[in-house]
């Protein structure tokens, strides 16, 4: 990827679309995006009015939807940055995931200054006019215990704010407990709350109900930085491949304590083995849906009202449109 994008064709509500003037692309080969720079005290320019969920259809398309929205995320196996992001376009998803990641060698993949600030435009735009919500994983270079004030943390908030996302993603790291994990995790809290974006913690295959349990009670106790942005992304493939709790992520939701605000989900499947990112209704569920019915219920209990992530690019990319059909139909509806 280059930083220039010619816009593929989409097939509209009408079945027809055609960049209109305002998400049109210009000519590419615009500035570079991504212009935070420094480290903890250089100010991001000024942060656009900011809403949760502020992209929506007008309402002469006003539209019975699932109690949350579901959308697909970049990924490394596919052709292009934005090939997902066009096919959930094309297939009305209400959601959508970009996460930056070069792979383990650092090579492949995209990074966020890989988008120059004509996509970002055109992104944003595309994004708001099709009621798509937008959301951004940090890419996994970026551990704050590493570096808490890391360039990564910067260029990923700038980009997520460029195109108007409304919520950061990061996963828990516990290698040096709890508390090292909250310390380190200062610069990332205050700037994401300077650019008006959610920041959700991610559970992994090594971290447990115990663990945000006690994160979200030292998160509450800190009185030096605001933490009421930060909520949890329950990643249910990770969740079920946790220790004691392995194929069960129906007694892992259960154990999280209710100050945990879930406020994100990542989906995916595997049967307890290995972290295989199946898509929702080609492994356990494949036969029965018994077991995300729980779930949703579980997470209509809690108040659930974010963005479901298919963390997934399967083969055919049509099972992603299947899961999002078979996920809705469980959902309670809202007008």
């Amino acid at each position: 990827m280059n930083g220039k994008y010619e816009p593929t064709p989409l097939p509209s509500r009408e079945g027809n679309y055609s960049a209109s003037a305002s998400c049109e692309v210009p000519p590419p080969g615009g500035a570079r995006g991504g212009s935070v720079a420094g480290r903890a005290g250089s100010p991001l320019p000024a942060a656009p009015a900011h809403q949760r969920n502020q992209s929506q259809p007008d309402s002469a398309h006003a539209v019975t939807r699932p109690a949350f929205r579901i959308g697909n995320q970049t990924a490394f196996s596919a052709r292009s940055v934005l090939e997902p992001f066009e096919f959930a376009l094309a297939n009305r998803f209400t959601a959508f995931e970009f996460f930056p990641d070069r792979g383990p060698a650092g090579v492949g993949g995209w990074a966020e200054q890989d988008l120059d600030d004509t996509t970002r435009r055109w992104i944003r735009q595309t994004a708001r006019d099709m009621g798509i919500e937008l959301t951004v994983h940090a890419p996994l270079e970026f551990n704050p215990l590493n570096d808490p004030e890391d360039q990564r943390l910067y260029t990923t908030v700038a980009f997520a704010r460029d195109i108007g996302a409304t919520l950061v993603n990061l996963h828990l790291e516990m290698g040096h407990g709890v508390e090292g994990f909250v310390t380190a995790l200062r610069p990332t809290l205050l700037l994401t709350a300077e650019a008006n974006l959610n920041l959700a913690i991610e559970n992994t295959v090594w971290t447990g109900p115990d663990d945000f349990n006690a994160c979200f009670t030292v998160l509450s106790e800190r009185s030096e930085v605001d933490a009421s942005h930060a909520g949890m992304c329950f990643d249910l493939g990770h969740a079920n491949l946790f220790g004691a709790l392995q194929n069960n992520y129906w007694a892992y939701l259960d154990a999280l304590s209710a100050k945990v605000p879930i406020i994100h989900l990542h989906l995916h499947e595997n049967f307890g083995d290995r972290d295989s990112h199946l898509p929702l209704f080609t492994g356990p569920s494949r036969d029965s849906s018994a077991g995300l019915a729980g779930f949703v219920e579980r997470l209509h209990r809690r108040a659930f009202n974010g963005c479901a992530i298919l963390e997934q690019w399967p083969q055919p990319h049509t099972l992603l449109v299947d899961a999002r059909n078979r996920l809705a139909e469980l959902l309670p509806s809202r007008g």
